[in-house]
């Protein structure tokens, strides 16, 4: 993980002293013959993207743009629903406010933004008047990702269409926000938008940004919802930084899931069936008692490995002694059991899980 951290971040950064390195045909020679070299970092990271076949996306870099703090950036949208919540709003009266809107915007031309994202596809549509246009990210792009390119690609098409007005409707406020009030943290997209977006005004366009509701039976906006998920040409494979490691943690995590899973033998497996941390307690000492107990190691069941005694058995039941058998299986402490926790037969898991909220 903290290879494939470390090495996209490599990449989008030129001025990196390792952003142009290729590595020596006489390292790759010493690699190749010697099986015992360790691989370099390069070569372990190539390794890693083409085991999680993410060798073909391309990172986009960090936009080299300078930000005046004492001049406000970004585009400014409308939203002519802002004072209507949608939870309590019926879709008719949105569509009653859209349609007065479109009265007061009539002479401004309309495209209809949209992304999606699936489990095995990331894509978006753009909605002009005479033409649908849907296309595929890499799937380690984002649902903001895709929104956001979807306006991009809106304005680049706008470039190739005669001067005129126009106006996109985009349903993710996050995305508009976002363009608003930019900062040097911003998307990379973001930047792209708003030098593609004052390069077209400069020519005599005149764009507005505009959010609309999703889901309340707006015609473009029902239209621009379904096409990505039909979308079968693939843009290209640029992805966000931000993008690809929250990417990389989720492939990593499944596998680990999936590992951890096939374990059936692996007695903590019982104790933690998912993999997850722990809820932590404020007391060191208590959680350091209860991290003991989880993974069945304490001094009083493994002092012998370390003093070469025999192992603890116990007198009644004739079998060596573990947290396992002393919290939940020995009848000497049914009634402590009992007492404690209503119950005698009770899991180790359960059992733990009490025993952290006591403390």
């Amino acid at each position: 993980m903290l290879t494939l951290h470390y090495f996209p971040k490599i990449l989008t950064n030129p001025n990196h002293p390792y952003f142009n390195y290729k590595q020596s045909c006489f390292l790759q020679r010493l690699q190749d013959a010697g099986p015992s070299v360790v691989p370099s970092f390069f070569t372990r990271a190539a390794g890693f993207l083409h085991d999680f076949n993410l060798d073909t996306a391309q990172l986009l870099p960090n936009p080299a743009i300078l930000l005046t703090p004492w001049i406000p950036q970004g585009l400014k949208f409308l939203n002519p629903f802002e004072n209507y919540d949608k939870t309590n709003t019926a879709s008719d009266i949105y569509l009653q406010l859209f349609a007065h809107h479109r009265e007061l915007y009539q002479h401004f031309v309309p495209v209809i933004t949209d992304g999606s994202k699936s489990t095995t596809q990331t894509s978006f549509a753009c909605v002009f008047i005479n033409s649908t246009l849907s296309f595929q990210l890499h799937p380690s792009c984002s649902i903001f990702t895709a929104e956001i390119m979807a306006i991009l690609h809106s304005l680049s098409e706008m470039s190739n269409y005669p001067v005129d007005n126009y106006i996109i409707y985009s349903d993710s406020v996050s995305v508009l926000q976002t363009l608003s009030s930019l900062h040097r943290h911003s998307h990379p997209l973001a930047f792209s938008i708003l030098d593609l977006h004052d390069r077209l005004e400069r020519k005599g366009f005149s764009i507005l940004l505009c959010w609309v509701p999703s889901h309340v039976g707006i015609s473009g906006n029902e239209i621009a919802d379904t096409a990505p998920k039909n979308a079968s040409e693939v843009l290209d494979n640029s992805t966000p930084l931000k993008d690809f490691k929250h990417y990389i943690n989720l492939t990593l995590h499944s596998r680990w899931e999936n590992h951890w899973n096939s374990q059936s033998m692996n007695k903590h497996r019982s104790i933690k069936p998912v993999v997850k941390p722990w809820p932590t307690l404020s007391n060191r000492k208590a959680d350091t008692i209860i991290t003991r107990l989880r993974m069945g190691h304490t001094r009083y069941t493994h002092r012998h490995l370390l003093m070469g005694e025999q192992e603890p058995m116990c007198t009644q039941c004739n079998c060596i002694m573990s947290v396992l058998h002393i919290l939940s299986e020995c009848p000497n402490f049914n009634s402590l059991r009992l007492h404690y926790f209503q119950s005698s037969p009770i899991s180790l898991e359960r059992l733990l899980m009490f025993t952290f909220y006591l403390f």
